[in-house]
């Protein structure tokens, strides 16, 4: 088992006896199959995200523009779905990234433009163009017009696990130990029922992506020369690897990857297309890449973390419980920081998990504008944990010539 894999276990481990306490304390089931179907839900458009960047990063090309390549990828999933079906509407979002992640290749490979600059213009443009096409396709189709499509046509569809979730009429029986209330025993089969039960075919091929990446990226030849242009472009060049063409398929997939995001949106998530729909998902998800490392196993696994703590609040005062996981989850980090021998972390988010409690016992209800940012602050805290232990490709950012770098 590799280092990813002991954290996201030892993450487990140390998580859901912690939600499994605020379900027998407070009787809110935050490991409920519902609330675990929603996190998953939640958390494929930021994995995707998380793995766009990871292609582009490995090979050496920053992609602060993620999203925007997701904003084309919502019009032109939209655009193709409702016109021409759900799967199209998947096709078009896909051929929409990529089409905006072929422009930030150009602009930064070839033209050795700064990449971060790059990318904040990709977003700034790709909200200009979003606007624009609603406005020439939608405009006056029923239901639509300058800032919403038409619903899209058809379903993706879903499916569930037989015998385990439910799937082709047979028993359900992670259902039956959840509904038996059993400490711990309920909550694990709670969250393995909302990882199997109802899931979207679109949700399936988003977690095939994970084991697809590692094989591609680090046990082909292929993905060892793209890895070589992010880590030292004029070794790789000196060997004969295309550093450029390189950097350019990194940029592409993740383009790609990024458009598959947005696809999801409109047709999983919602149906239709929505101006702002995206809400910084594309930037949650550079954040989840940090967190695995720049490695699709990891950086699915933060997905899944901010994906459950966009879920578990419910943008409402009476979600006041989700304080009570909060100082649990900070008690528990507090504890393995102060076995690392970390003082100055372990004492910090031992203050912050007291104050959580103490908030949690004083009063009914927090303020909207607190739970509406959980998934942020979730976010800042996994990054100041996990912040040293850190390893970006060494030459990520870096424009590259021949006879240069």
């Amino acid at each position: 088992m590799n280092a990813t894999a002991r954290r996201l276990l030892l993450i487990a481990l140390l998580v859901l006896p912690a939600v499994a306490g605020v379900r027998v304390l407070t009787g809110e089931a935050l490991t409920g199959s519902g609330v675990v179907g929603a996190a998953l839900r939640l958390a494929v458009p930021i994995g995707l995200a998380g793995l766009s960047g990871l292609w582009s990063e490995r090979a050496g090309v920053a992609n602060l523009g993620i999203e925007g390549m997701m904003i084309i990828g919502t019009v032109c999933g939209a655009w193709a779905g409702h016109f021409h079906g759900v799967w199209a509407g998947v096709l078009a979002g896909v051929l929409g990234g990529a089409a905006a992640g072929l422009l930030h290749a150009v602009v930064t490979v070839t033209f050795g433009v700064d990449q971060v600059v790059c990318g904040i213009a990709v977003n700034i443009l790709a909200a200009g163009v979003a606007r624009f096409l609603c406005v020439v396709v939608f405009t006056g189709l029923p239901g639509a017009g300058a800032t919403q499509s038409p619903p899209v046509t058809g379903e993706v569809g879903t499916v569930s696990v037989p015998l385990l979730a439910g799937g082709a009429g047979t028993a359900d029986l992670l259902g039956d130990l959840e509904r038996g209330g059993v400490f711990l025993l309920a909550d694990a089969a709670g969250l393995l029922r909302g990882l199997l039960h109802e899931v979207s075919w679109l949700t399936v091929a988003a977690v095939v992506l994970v084991p697809v990446s590692v094989v591609v990226l680090w046990h082909t030849a292929f993905g060892l020369r793209l890895r070589s242009a992010g880590e030292h472009p004029a070794a790789a060049d000196s060997l004969g690897v295309p550093v450029q063409r390189m950097r350019y398929c990194g940029v592409l997939v993740s383009g790609g990857l990024a458009g598959l995001a947005g696809a999801y949106l409109v047709t999983v998530s919602s149906g239709l297309y929505q101006e702002g729909q995206t809400g910084g998902r594309g930037f949650i998800g550079l954040a989840a890449m940090i967190f695995g490392n720049w490695r699709p196993v990891g950086t699915a696994g933060g997905a899944l973390l901010f994906g459950y703590a966009d879920a578990v609040q419910l943008r409402q005062a009476s979600a006041v419980h989700t304080l009570l996981l909060l100082g649990a989850i900070l008690a528990w980090t507090a504890a393995i920081a102060l076995a690392r021998r970390r003082p100055r972390l372990a004492a910090g988010t031992a203050l912050l998990g007291a104050a959580a409690f103490v908030i949690f016992e004083s009063t009914g209800s927090v303020p909207t504008q607190l739970i509406y940012a959980t998934p942020y602050l979730t976010t800042l805290l996994v990054l100041a944990t996990v912040a040293q232990r850190l390893r970006m490709p060494a030459y990520v950012g870096l424009p590259y010539r021949r006879g240069g770098v």
